[in-house]
Protein backbone atom coordinates (compact mmCIF):
# COMPACT_ATOMS: atom_id res chain seq x y z
CA UNK A 1 0.00 0.00 0.00
CA UNK A 2 1.17 3.53 -0.77
CA UNK A 3 2.58 5.19 2.39
CA UNK A 4 0.39 8.28 1.87
CA UNK A 5 -2.70 6.08 1.80
CA UNK A 6 -1.80 4.57 5.17
CA UNK A 7 -2.01 7.93 6.92
CA UNK A 8 -5.30 9.32 5.65
CA UNK A 9 -7.01 10.39 8.87
CA UNK A 10 -9.93 8.28 10.07
CA UNK A 11 -11.28 11.20 12.10
CA UNK A 12 -10.88 14.94 12.52
CA UNK A 13 -11.58 17.54 15.21
CA UNK A 14 -14.16 20.31 14.85
CA UNK A 15 -15.27 23.17 17.06
CA UNK A 16 -18.93 22.86 18.01
CA UNK A 17 -21.50 24.72 20.06
CA UNK A 18 -22.64 22.26 22.72
CA UNK A 19 -26.03 22.76 24.35
CA UNK A 20 -26.44 20.82 27.58
CA UNK A 21 -28.39 21.36 30.78
CA UNK A 22 -29.82 24.61 29.50
CA UNK A 23 -26.38 26.13 28.82
CA UNK A 24 -24.30 26.61 25.68
CA UNK A 25 -20.53 26.14 25.58
CA UNK A 26 -17.81 25.77 22.95
CA UNK A 27 -16.24 22.36 22.66
CA UNK A 28 -14.11 20.20 20.40
CA UNK A 29 -15.77 17.18 18.82
CA UNK A 30 -14.09 14.22 17.09
CA UNK A 31 -15.83 13.40 13.80
CA UNK A 32 -15.45 10.27 11.65
CA UNK A 33 -14.06 10.82 8.16
CA UNK A 34 -15.34 9.16 5.00
CA UNK A 35 -13.84 9.24 1.52
CA UNK A 36 -14.94 8.06 -1.92
CA UNK A 37 -13.01 4.92 -2.85
CA UNK A 38 -12.92 3.85 -6.49
CA UNK A 39 -12.51 0.09 -6.92
CA UNK A 40 -10.73 -0.57 -10.22
CA UNK A 41 -10.38 -4.17 -11.45
CA UNK A 42 -7.59 -4.90 -13.92
CA UNK A 43 -7.66 -1.25 -14.98
CA UNK A 44 -11.46 -1.06 -15.36
CA UNK A 45 -13.42 1.17 -12.93
CA UNK A 46 -16.12 -0.91 -11.25
CA UNK A 47 -17.75 1.04 -8.42
CA UNK A 48 -17.23 4.01 -6.09
CA UNK A 49 -17.98 3.42 -2.41
CA UNK A 50 -17.99 5.86 0.50
CA UNK A 51 -15.79 4.33 3.18
CA UNK A 52 -13.66 5.02 6.23
CA UNK A 53 -10.05 5.44 5.04
CA UNK A 54 -8.62 2.47 6.96
CA UNK A 55 -8.01 -1.23 6.27
CA UNK A 56 -8.52 -0.66 2.55
CA UNK A 57 -6.61 -3.77 1.50
CA UNK A 58 -8.98 -5.80 3.67
CA UNK A 59 -11.87 -3.96 2.04
CA UNK A 60 -10.64 -4.78 -1.47
CA UNK A 61 -10.34 -8.49 -0.74
CA UNK A 62 -13.54 -8.73 1.32
CA UNK A 63 -15.65 -6.86 -1.25
CA UNK A 64 -14.27 -9.01 -4.06
CA UNK A 65 -15.17 -12.19 -2.16
CA UNK A 66 -18.55 -11.15 -0.77
CA UNK A 67 -19.76 -9.82 -4.13
CA UNK A 68 -18.76 -13.06 -5.88
CA UNK A 69 -16.21 -11.32 -8.12
CA UNK A 70 -13.59 -13.86 -7.02
CA UNK A 71 -14.05 -17.22 -5.33
CA UNK A 72 -10.90 -17.34 -3.23
CA UNK A 73 -8.06 -15.20 -1.93
CA UNK A 74 -5.71 -16.86 -4.45
CA UNK A 75 -7.61 -15.24 -7.34
CA UNK A 76 -6.63 -11.75 -6.15
CA UNK A 77 -3.01 -10.98 -7.08
CA UNK A 78 -2.38 -7.39 -5.99
CA UNK A 79 -3.98 -4.36 -4.36
CA UNK A 80 -2.62 -0.83 -4.73
CA UNK A 81 -4.18 2.08 -2.81
CA UNK A 82 -3.44 5.57 -4.16
CA UNK A 83 -4.80 8.91 -2.94
CA UNK A 84 -6.59 10.74 -5.78
CA UNK A 85 -8.41 14.07 -5.60
CA UNK A 86 -10.60 13.90 -2.48
CA UNK A 87 -10.54 10.12 -2.18
CA UNK A 88 -8.59 6.98 -3.00
CA UNK A 89 -8.25 4.63 -5.93
CA UNK A 90 -8.02 0.95 -5.06
CA UNK A 91 -6.47 -0.90 -8.00
CA UNK A 92 -7.19 -4.63 -7.79
CA UNK A 93 -5.59 -7.26 -10.02
CA UNK A 94 -7.57 -10.51 -10.33
CA UNK A 95 -7.44 -13.67 -12.46
CA UNK A 96 -8.43 -13.12 -16.07
CA UNK A 97 -11.07 -15.84 -15.84
CA UNK A 98 -12.78 -13.80 -13.10
CA UNK A 99 -12.28 -10.45 -14.82
CA UNK A 100 -13.85 -11.37 -18.18
CA UNK A 101 -17.43 -11.79 -16.81
CA UNK A 102 -17.03 -8.48 -14.98
CA UNK A 103 -15.90 -6.78 -18.18
CA UNK A 104 -18.83 -8.27 -20.11
CA UNK A 105 -21.25 -7.04 -17.47
CA UNK A 106 -19.93 -3.50 -17.80
CA UNK A 107 -20.11 -3.71 -21.60
CA UNK A 108 -23.79 -4.67 -21.40
CA UNK A 109 -24.47 -1.64 -19.19
CA UNK A 110 -22.72 0.84 -21.52
CA UNK A 111 -24.92 3.69 -22.69
CA UNK A 112 -27.63 3.25 -20.06
CA UNK A 113 -28.85 6.47 -18.46
CA UNK A 114 -29.29 5.14 -14.92
CA UNK A 115 -29.80 2.15 -12.71
CA UNK A 116 -31.00 1.47 -9.20
CA UNK A 117 -28.62 -1.38 -8.44
CA UNK A 118 -25.72 -0.63 -10.75
CA UNK A 119 -24.15 -3.66 -12.38
CA UNK A 120 -27.48 -5.52 -12.50
CA UNK A 121 -29.87 -5.49 -15.44
CA UNK A 122 -32.58 -7.61 -13.85
CA UNK A 123 -33.95 -8.31 -10.39
CA UNK A 124 -32.61 -11.86 -10.64
CA UNK A 125 -29.09 -10.47 -11.10
CA UNK A 126 -29.47 -8.05 -8.19
CA UNK A 127 -30.88 -10.64 -5.78
CA UNK A 128 -28.12 -13.25 -5.86
CA UNK A 129 -28.75 -16.64 -4.30
CA UNK A 130 -25.52 -18.00 -2.78
CA UNK A 131 -24.89 -21.70 -2.40
CA UNK A 132 -25.86 -23.30 0.93
CA UNK A 133 -23.39 -22.66 3.72
CA UNK A 134 -21.49 -25.49 5.43
CA UNK A 135 -22.18 -27.20 8.72
CA UNK A 136 -20.47 -24.50 10.79
CA UNK A 137 -19.89 -24.78 14.53
CA UNK A 138 -22.12 -25.01 17.56
CA UNK A 139 -22.23 -21.78 19.60
CA UNK A 140 -23.68 -21.31 23.08
CA UNK A 141 -25.79 -18.28 24.04
CA UNK A 142 -23.14 -17.42 26.63
CA UNK A 143 -20.42 -17.31 23.95
CA UNK A 144 -22.62 -15.16 21.70
CA UNK A 145 -23.29 -12.64 24.46
CA UNK A 146 -19.65 -12.63 25.58
CA UNK A 147 -18.53 -11.85 22.04
CA UNK A 148 -20.85 -8.84 21.82
CA UNK A 149 -19.63 -7.61 25.22
CA UNK A 150 -16.04 -7.84 24.00
CA UNK A 151 -16.91 -6.09 20.73
CA UNK A 152 -18.14 -2.98 22.52
CA UNK A 153 -14.66 -2.68 24.06
CA UNK A 154 -12.90 -3.05 20.69
CA UNK A 155 -14.68 -0.27 18.76
CA UNK A 156 -11.97 2.36 19.08
CA UNK A 157 -13.14 4.67 16.28
CA UNK A 158 -16.75 4.52 17.39
CA UNK A 159 -15.70 5.34 20.95
CA UNK A 160 -14.13 8.54 19.59
CA UNK A 161 -16.83 9.55 17.11
CA UNK A 162 -20.03 7.59 17.76
CA UNK A 163 -20.52 7.35 14.00
CA UNK A 164 -19.27 4.00 12.70
CA UNK A 165 -20.39 0.40 12.50
CA UNK A 166 -18.31 -2.64 13.39
CA UNK A 167 -18.11 -6.22 12.18
CA UNK A 168 -16.20 -8.91 14.03
CA UNK A 169 -15.25 -12.56 13.79
CA UNK A 170 -15.52 -14.70 16.90
CA UNK A 171 -14.39 -18.20 17.76
CA UNK A 172 -17.11 -20.65 18.89
CA UNK A 173 -16.27 -19.79 22.52
CA UNK A 174 -16.76 -16.05 21.96
CA UNK A 175 -13.16 -14.81 21.60
CA UNK A 176 -12.75 -12.07 18.96
CA UNK A 177 -10.16 -12.71 16.24
CA UNK A 178 -10.83 -9.74 13.95
CA UNK A 179 -12.69 -6.43 14.34
CA UNK A 180 -13.15 -3.83 11.60
CA UNK A 181 -14.99 -0.49 11.70
CA UNK A 182 -16.44 1.67 8.94
CA UNK A 183 -19.00 4.38 8.35
CA UNK A 184 -20.86 1.85 6.21
CA UNK A 185 -22.18 -1.38 7.69
CA UNK A 186 -21.55 -3.27 4.42
CA UNK A 187 -17.98 -1.97 4.32
CA UNK A 188 -17.31 -3.04 7.91
CA UNK A 189 -18.44 -6.57 7.05
CA UNK A 190 -16.34 -6.60 3.87
CA UNK A 191 -13.27 -5.41 5.80
CA UNK A 192 -13.74 -8.13 8.39
CA UNK A 193 -14.17 -10.77 5.67
CA UNK A 194 -11.01 -9.50 3.98
CA UNK A 195 -9.04 -9.53 7.23
CA UNK A 196 -10.09 -13.11 7.92
CA UNK A 197 -9.26 -14.23 4.38
CA UNK A 198 -5.85 -12.55 4.47
CA UNK A 199 -5.11 -14.39 7.72
CA UNK A 200 -5.99 -17.68 6.02
CA UNK A 201 -8.78 -18.50 8.47
CA UNK A 202 -11.83 -20.61 7.66
CA UNK A 203 -15.30 -19.02 7.49
CA UNK A 204 -16.95 -22.13 8.95
CA UNK A 205 -14.98 -22.12 12.22
CA UNK A 206 -16.74 -19.37 14.15
CA UNK A 207 -19.39 -16.70 13.69
CA UNK A 208 -19.80 -13.09 12.58
CA UNK A 209 -21.16 -10.15 14.58
CA UNK A 210 -22.43 -6.83 13.20
CA UNK A 211 -23.46 -3.65 15.04
CA UNK A 212 -26.28 -2.87 12.62
CA UNK A 213 -29.49 -4.33 11.28
CA UNK A 214 -29.24 -7.55 9.31
CA UNK A 215 -30.34 -6.44 5.86
CA UNK A 216 -30.59 -8.72 2.83
CA UNK A 217 -27.18 -7.56 1.55
CA UNK A 218 -25.49 -8.43 4.84
CA UNK A 219 -26.88 -11.98 4.77
CA UNK A 220 -26.04 -12.27 1.07
CA UNK A 221 -22.41 -11.24 1.67
CA UNK A 222 -22.06 -13.57 4.66
CA UNK A 223 -23.55 -16.58 2.86
CA UNK A 224 -21.49 -15.94 -0.28
CA UNK A 225 -18.22 -16.51 1.62
CA UNK A 226 -19.63 -19.40 3.67
CA UNK A 227 -20.32 -17.78 7.04
CA UNK A 228 -22.76 -20.10 8.82
CA UNK A 229 -23.89 -17.84 11.70
CA UNK A 230 -24.49 -14.10 11.52
CA UNK A 231 -25.53 -12.21 14.65
CA UNK A 232 -26.77 -8.61 14.51
CA UNK A 233 -27.32 -6.15 17.30
CA UNK A 234 -30.49 -4.91 15.59
CA UNK A 235 -33.34 -6.36 13.54
CA UNK A 236 -33.29 -8.37 10.32
CA UNK A 237 -35.49 -7.71 7.31
CA UNK A 238 -37.98 -10.22 5.93
CA UNK A 239 -35.93 -10.76 2.76
CA UNK A 240 -32.82 -11.35 4.87
CA UNK A 241 -34.65 -14.03 6.87
CA UNK A 242 -35.84 -15.77 3.72
CA UNK A 243 -32.32 -15.80 2.24
CA UNK A 244 -30.92 -17.13 5.53
CA UNK A 245 -33.51 -19.93 5.49
CA UNK A 246 -32.66 -20.72 1.87
CA UNK A 247 -28.89 -20.88 2.39
CA UNK A 248 -28.98 -22.59 5.79
CA UNK A 249 -27.37 -19.62 7.55
CA UNK A 250 -28.23 -19.13 11.22
CA UNK A 251 -29.53 -15.57 11.57
CA UNK A 252 -29.65 -13.89 14.97
CA UNK A 253 -31.06 -10.44 15.69
CA UNK A 254 -31.41 -8.13 18.69
CA UNK A 255 -28.29 -9.68 20.25
CA UNK A 256 -27.83 -7.63 23.39
CA UNK A 257 -26.70 -8.30 26.95
CA UNK A 258 -28.30 -11.60 27.94
CA UNK A 259 -30.80 -11.76 25.07
CA UNK A 260 -31.19 -12.53 21.35
CA UNK A 261 -33.74 -13.73 18.80
CA UNK A 262 -33.01 -16.56 16.33
CA UNK A 263 -34.81 -15.93 13.02
CA UNK A 264 -33.51 -18.82 10.90
CA UNK A 265 -31.75 -22.15 11.32
CA UNK A 266 -31.42 -22.33 15.13
CA UNK A 267 -29.54 -25.65 15.08
CA UNK A 268 -26.11 -24.00 15.49
CA UNK A 269 -27.12 -22.04 18.57
CA UNK A 270 -27.24 -24.38 21.55
CA UNK A 271 -30.13 -24.02 23.94
CA UNK A 272 -29.41 -22.24 27.19
CA UNK A 273 -29.01 -24.53 30.22
CA UNK A 274 -32.28 -25.34 31.97
CA UNK A 275 -32.52 -23.76 35.39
Amino acid sequence: MNDHARFIATHSEHQVQRWQGGRMSMSTDKVAEEVPASLVYNGMPHVVMMTSPADLEDFALGFSLSEGIIASRAELHAVRVTPVSEGVEIAIDIDLVRFLPLEEQHRNLAGRTGCGLCGAETIDQAVRHPAPVGKGRQVSPEALHAAFARLSQRQALNALTGAVHAAAWATPDGELLAVREDVGRHNALDKMIGALARAGRSFDDGFALITSRASFEMVQKAATVGIALLAAISAPTGLAIRLAEETGLTLVGFARAGQHNVYANPQRLASAPTR
